[in-house]
């Protein structure tokens, strides 16, 4: 995204590329020729091309605390996009806004002070912009904005694994239940529902990763719901694309979803279920870490029974959740051996007889028929039916297929309910938190889902930061009509391409929904279990299987998703780790860069920079570049006129004025300050030229006044002197 037509000089201060650090400030000390040469700050003298610089302005770095807006820096592109979020980081300043796109820094540390109830009371109300950049700003304008406009709105957070996204969210939530609830003395049910929600859904939807120990393994997006009178009144929570496999397969030095853990260490519960440690269970030990650094799993286990209660799970569906759980770890310790026929299997051993025991009395069904749906399959022909056997690995395949089935209904079925929904509610606020964009050494069938789904967001946010652009033009009656952002690129790589490793992607497409596993569970004497497997419609009882796409099922909920945000009105916020040790104050710029290309922000800036991407208020383009135009200054002329009169006179076409502002296309700002440099270099030197001539014409009189004085002196030294010398 260079500047076009910027007229490099000697001395022009510039950006130019490291492979260390992204982008580091330099200077122009000679630009003959078709390369330039620039002196780095380390004094280094490098070559490097016109067309791979970027301006700079010297001015802003000498405001150490940077810009809380990047459409006030003077030259909108990367390299100050990524040094201005430095040097607020620095302050601890985390939040910096792009247009009304909010950027946030994760501070890997507490910062109790921006998130008390006097700070939530400081922006409820406050005009967008008016207060410094912050999350709680954008939970206000959507809120003001669904009860002025009556309309719904969603707030998309976005970034990768670490960022702060569910942090993130849950600040929102926490605004908006202050917000919209009910006055004191009232009955806060709903609002504490709301907010209890989040550990609950953490408990039972994150995990440990590489990247980072609360990991959100799944996307989900929050409704919350509003009375007429502003109130909320009820939540729903949708998941997306939930990482199914985690259950029965795990790597070190990741974990399995924290509620196992928790239950395992759970004392009383524990022991009741006829669970230990983690070791001892298949779906846990393939992983050696058990523990999370500052966690204790028995609190965080009376955490989450805590929020069961709040949201409004009764004590009989509280145990229910947790007898489902201890069933899962059980049954992941069934092996199988072979069989007495060919392709069979059977239970291995009397372990595995007694984890078998144990799974069937807590999903209450029979041990027998839960038998036979693992290691058979009933296949429905014209002439009847045929009982096939499985060998040992089919079997092991169904039991963790069982398994992986039971725990995705549990938690979309049953948490997602379980919040409470508000039927009379006609608008709502939505929040998505959606891990981001992915891309490993080694890329697989997960990675192009949720890179697919961050492809659409990402469409969706490109278009909506053009008609926020097309917003401003027409608020400020420019001519905007012949202004065009055509996004002509394919769905496959408008973020970054990517490799796939494509080996596995036709088994982890494939979800087959085993037929006998839903009729066994759904005849569970169990309410809770039979409830979270409801009777199959009459023609898939025709087939053993019946196949489900993961990627068809996705692709719907997607569509969803979309229809969804294109009915509300989008506000966005950026996430970004600032480093991969997860430490306060260290700044990674090739990292953050990444993101920040990853997340949209930069192309937000691309797509800013296809129209008018600077913009002034009269008083401080007229305040700036006033000094190209002196012959006007002293005249009746409004700044309108006085900023039209500036353009004017250095031929510059490419500007529209505004109602308060002009706007000029990108390069039009670097031409100006280019101008502006070479007036105040002239300045500069008639300056000196009549410094220098007043010094030495006052060096000159005093030496001459000191000339005469002494020869003063001297001559009445003689005078005196000559006499007496005489006599």
């Amino acid at each position: 995204m260079p500047e076009p037509n910027m007229n490099f000089r000697k001395g022009a201060k510039v950006w130019v590329e490291d492979k260390h650090l992204a982008w580091v400030p330099a200077e122009i000390t000679d630009c003959r020729g078709k390369q330039v040469q620039v002196q780095i700050g380390s004094g280094k003298t490098v070559l490097a091309l016109p067309e791979k610089l970027f301006p700079r302005d010297a001015d802003e770095e000498e405001e150490h605390g940077g810009v809380d807006d990047m459409t006030k820096l003077t030259y909108l592109n990367e390299p100050g996009v990524l040094y201005n979020l430095q040097r607020r980081y620095a302050l601890n300043d985390i939040y910096t806004y792009t247009g009304s796109i909010l950027i946030a820094v994760n501070p890997f540390t507490k910062l109790p002070h921006l998130y008390n109830v006097h700070m939530m009371e400081q922006y409820k109300g406050a005009p967008f912009g008016e207060l410094s950049p912050h999350v709680f700003a954008v939970a206000d304008v959507s809120y003001r904005a669904m009860m002025n406009e009556g309309r719904s709105q969603s707030i998309l957070v976005s970034g990768e694994s670490g960022a702060g996204k569910t942090e993130t969210t849950k600040l929102i939530m926490q605004y908006l239940t202050f917000v919209g609830g009910r006055a004191a003395g009232d009955d806060r049910t709903v609002e504490q529902q709301v907010l209890e929600s989040n550990p609950l859904l953490e408990a039972f939807g994150n995990a440990r990763t590489v990247r980072n120990d609360n990991s959100s393994r799944f996307g989900k997006f929050v409704e919350i719901q509003f009375d007429a009178n502003g109130r909320i009144s009820g939540a729903a929570v949708r998941t997306y694309l939930l990482e199914r496999s985690r259950v029965v397969q795990i790597t070190d030095p990741e974990r399995n979803y924290h509620c196992f853990y928790q239950l395992c260490a759970s004392g009383k519960d524990a022991e009741k279920y006829k669970l230990g440690h983690p070791s001892h269970f298949h779906y846990l030990n393939q992983s050696k870490t058990y523990d999370l650094e500052g966690v204790s799993n028995a609190e965080e286990y009376m955490k989450t029974r805590r929020a069961m209660d709040i949201v409004g799970i009764s004590h009989e569906e509280q145990e229910a959740i947790f007898r489902t759980l201890a069933a899962i770890l059980h049954l992941g310790n069934v092996e199988f051996s072979p069989g007495r026929e060919h392709d069979s299997s059977v239970v291995k051993d009397q372990k595995s007889t007694f984890h078998m025991q144990m799974a069937a009395d807590l999903f209450r069904c029979d041990v027998n028929l839960l038998l036979a749906t693992l290691y058979t399959r009933t296949i429905q022909t014209r002439e009847g039916s045929i009982v096939k056997a499985l060998d040992c690995n089919a079997a092991v395949a169904s039991r963790d297929a069982l398994a992986k089935t039971v725990y995705a209904r549990l938690l979309v079925d049953k948490i997602n309910i379980s919040v409470g929904q508000d039927p009379n509610s006609h608008v709502q606020i939505g929040v998505l938190d959606i891990y981001g964009f992915e891309c490993f050494k080694h890329n697989s069938f997960e990675q192009f889902c949720i890179n697919f789904a961050n492809e659409k967001l990402q469409q969706h946010f490109n278009e909506h930061v053009f008609k926020m652009e097309q917003d401003e033009y027409k608020k400020e009656e420019i001519n905007w009509s012949y202004i065009e952002f055509i996004d002509n690129q394919d769905v496959l790589d408008l973020i970054e391409k990517v490799t796939y490793q494509t080996d596995s992607f036709l088994d982890k497409n494939r979800d087959y929904v085993v037929v006998e596993h839903c009729n066994l569970l759904a005849s569970s004497k169990c309410p809770f279990v039979a409830g979270l497997f409801p009777s199959p419609p009459e023609e898939s009882s025709r087939s053993s299987y019946k196949f489900s796409s993961v990627a068809t099922r996705f692709k719907q909920q997607l569509q969803a998703l979309m229809e969804t945000l294109n009915s509300t009105e989008p506000h966005y916020i950026r996430c970004v780790k600032p480093n991969s040790s997860n430490r306060p104050q260290k700044f990674e710029n090739l990292s953050i860069l990444h993101q920040l290309r990853c997340g949209g922000v930069l192309e937000a800036v691309r797509i800013s920079l296809a129209g008018y991407p600077t913009r002034r208020t009269y008083s401080e383009f007229v305040d700036r570049f006033g000094l190209l135009a002196p012959e006007f200054m002293d005249t009746s002329y409004d700044e309108k006129r006085l900023t039209e009169k500036i353009l004017q006179k250095l031929n510059l076409q490419n500007f529209q004025l505004g109602r308060t502002k002009v706007f000029l296309r990108a390069g039009q700002i670097g031409v100006l300050d280019s101008r502006r440099a070479e007036v105040l270099d002239m300045a500069a030197k008639r300056i000196q030229h009549r410094l220098r001539t007043f010094i030495a014409h006052r060096k000159f009189i005093s030496a001459r006044v000191a000339a005469i004085a002494l020869q003063a002196y001297c001559r009445g030294f003689l005078g005196v002197w000559i006499p007496n010398f005489l006599t």
